[in-house]
C-alpha cells in the first residue's frame, strides 16, 4: 500500500510539473508578443497611417453601410447608442441603422420609441425585435443581416459611442485592400478611473489591444474580432459560414472560420471608441467566465480545422494554435494545483520540490504579466500611471485572476454534479455611465 501511495504521489508531482511548464509556456507567449511588438511597431504603424490616408471616393460612390446595435434589457442606454449611430458622418441615404433588440423588459418600448424619433428626423432606422433569443447576439446578427442587401456592417455594443468620423476613417482600408474581412477599432473607456476595478480593467485591456491585437495584425497572425467597434464585409461573413449562436463568443468563432478560408483583418491602434467598463466585481467576474467559456468552445471547434488546412503555413498554424491554447490556462492551473496539493498530502517529502517549482513558475508568470501589462499601458496611455501606483494595479490584477479561477472552479464543480445545460449568453449589464 505504501509503495502504491508513493507511486501515486510521484505521478501527481509529475502532473504538477507538466502543468507548471505548460503555464510558463502559455504566459511566456505574452512576453514573446511584447518583443515582437517592439520589432514590428514602426512598420505596423506606418502601414496603418498609409491605409488611413487612402482617399475615399465621392459621396455618390460610397457604399451603403448598415450600423448594427444589439441590445438586451439595456435600459435607457439604447438611446445614446442609437443617437451616436445617427450622428455618424456618412451620406444619409447610405446610412442604415438596425437596432437588434431581444429585450424582455421596458427596453423594448424604448427601442421602438427611439426608432420612431430618428425616422422622423430622416434617418433609416429599424427596430428588429425578436420574440426569443435563439442564438443570442450571434443569432440576432445573423437574422438582421438577412434583412438587408448591403455589404458593410458596422457593429457596436449598445454602450459604445463612436466619433462622428468613425466611418469616414475606418472605411478607408477597404478601398486600399478590398479583401479585408473586417476593420477593428481599439476600445477606449468612458469610466476607466471610476474605481480600482475599472482602472485594472483599463490596464488589462490596453495590453490586450495595444500589444496582442496590434502585434497579431502586424505579424499576420489570426486577428480576433472584439465583438464591437468594427466593420465587417458581407463576403467575409458568408465565407466563414455566417454568424452562429452556438458559442458565447460569436466574434472569435467567426474570426477563425473566416481566417481558415483565407480572409485577413486590420486592427487600428489610432482609432479609439469609448465604452463602459463593468464597475462591480460580480458583473466583471461573470463577463470573464463567459469569455473563458467561449474561448474554450471555439478552441475545441477550430483545432481540427486549423490542423488539417493545407493553405495555412506551419508558422501561421503555430501562431493560431498558441493563441487558442491560452484558453487552457484555467483548466491547466486547476489541474496543477489539485495535483500538487494531493502529492504534498501523500508524500510530504516532496513539498520542498513542489514549492520550488511553484515559486519559479509564479515568479516567471508575474514577470511576464508585469512586462506585458506595462508595455501595453506605455503604448496606449504613454505611461500615465507612475510605477508605484502601477504596482498596486498589478496586485489588483493578480487578485482578480485568483478570483476568476476560484469562480471558475465553482462553476466546473457545479457542472460535474448537475445535468448538462445548453449554452447561455450571460450578458454584461450596462448602466449608461
Amino acid at each position: 500500500m505504501a509503495v502504491l501511495l508513493a507511486t501515486l504521489a510521484l505521478v501527481l508531482a509529475a502532473i504538477f510539473a507538466v502543468c507548471c511548464v505548460l503555464l510558463a509556456s502559455f504566459i511566456g507567449s505574452l512576453l514573446y508578443m511584447v518583443v515582437l511588438h517592439h520589432r514590428l511597431k514602426e512598420a505596423g504603424l506606418r502601414r496603418e497611417e498609409t491605409l488611413l490616408a487612402t482617399p475615399l471616393p465621392p459621396d455618390a460612390e460610397l457604399p451603403h453601410v448598415v450600423v448594427q446595435i444589439p441590445s438586451f434589457n439595456e435600459g435607457a442606454v439604447v438611446r445614446r447608442g442609437a443617437e451616436a449611430a445617427a450622428d455618424l458622418d456618412w451620406p444619409r441615404d447610405k446610412l442604415h441603422i438596425q437596432l437588434l433588440d431581444d429585450s424582455t423588459d421596458e427596453t423594448a418600448d424604448m427601442v421602438r420609441a427611439v426608432a420612431v424619433e430618428l425616422r422622423a428626423k430622416g434617418f433609416d432606422v429599424v427596430a428588429l425585435q425578436r420574440t426569443d433569443r435563439s442564438g443570442y447576439k450571434g443569432g440576432a446578427l445573423h437574422e438582421a443581416m438577412q434583412k438587408t442587401p448591403h455589404d458593410f456592417f458596422a457593429i457596436f455594443d449598445v454602450d459604445y459611442i463612436p466619433a462622428p468620423d468613425f466611418l469616414r476613417v475606418c472605411m478607408r482600408p477597404f478601398f486600399a485592400e478590398p479583401k479585408t474581412a473586417f476593420v477593428q477599432a481599439r476600445f477606449d473607456f468612458l469610466n476607466p478611473h471610476e474605481n480600482a476595478l475599472t482602472e485594472m480593467q483599463m490596464v488589462t485591456l490596453d495590453a490586450h489591444l495595444g500589444i496582442e491585437q496590434a502585434t497579431r495584425c502586424w505579424a499576420g497572425h489570426p486577428l480576433p474580432f472584439n465583438g464591437t467597434c468594427g466593420i465587417w464585409q458581407r463576403a467575409a461573413i458568408e465565407a466563414g459560414g455566417g454568424w452562429k449562436g452556438d458559442t458565447v463568443t460569436e466574434d472569435l468563432d467567426l474570426t477563425y472560420r473566416g481566417w481558415v478560408k483565407g480572409w485577413r483583418a486590420l486592427f487600428l491602434t489610432s482609432v479609439g471608441v469609448p465604452g463602459e467598463l463593468p464597475a462591480d466585481t460580480k458583473t466583471w467576474l461573470r463577463q470573464q467566465q463567459r469569455w473563458q467559456d467561449g474561448f474554450r468552445h471555439v478552441s475545441w471547434r477550430m483545432f481540427p480545422e486549423i490542423l488539417k488546412s493545407r493553405t495555412i503555413t506551419p508558422a501561421a498554424k503555430g501562431a493560431a494554435l498558441l493563441h487558442l491554447c491560452m484558453s487552457l490556462n484555467q483548466p491547466v492551473l486547476l489541474v496543477g494545483v489539485s495535483a500538487g496539493l494531493l502529492a504534498a498530502l501523500l508524500a510530504p517529502s516532496l513539498i520542498p520540490l513542489l514549492l520550488t517549482l511553484f515559486v519559479i513558475t509564479f515568479a516567471w508568470v508575474l514577470f511576464c504579466a508585469t512586462t506585458f501589462l506595462r508595455a501595453g499601458h506605455n503604448f496606449i496611455r504613454g505611461g500615465e500611471i507612475p510605477p508605484g501606483q502601477f504596482a498596486i494595479v498589478l496586485l489588483r490584477f493578480v487578485g482578480g485572476q485568483a478570483a476568476t479561477v476560484i469562480r471558475s472552479l465553482g462553476v466546473h464543480i457545479k457542472k460535474v454534479f448537475s445535468k448538462p445545460k445548453p449554452v447561455v449568453f450571460d450578458r454584461t449589464p450596462k448602466r449608461g455611465t
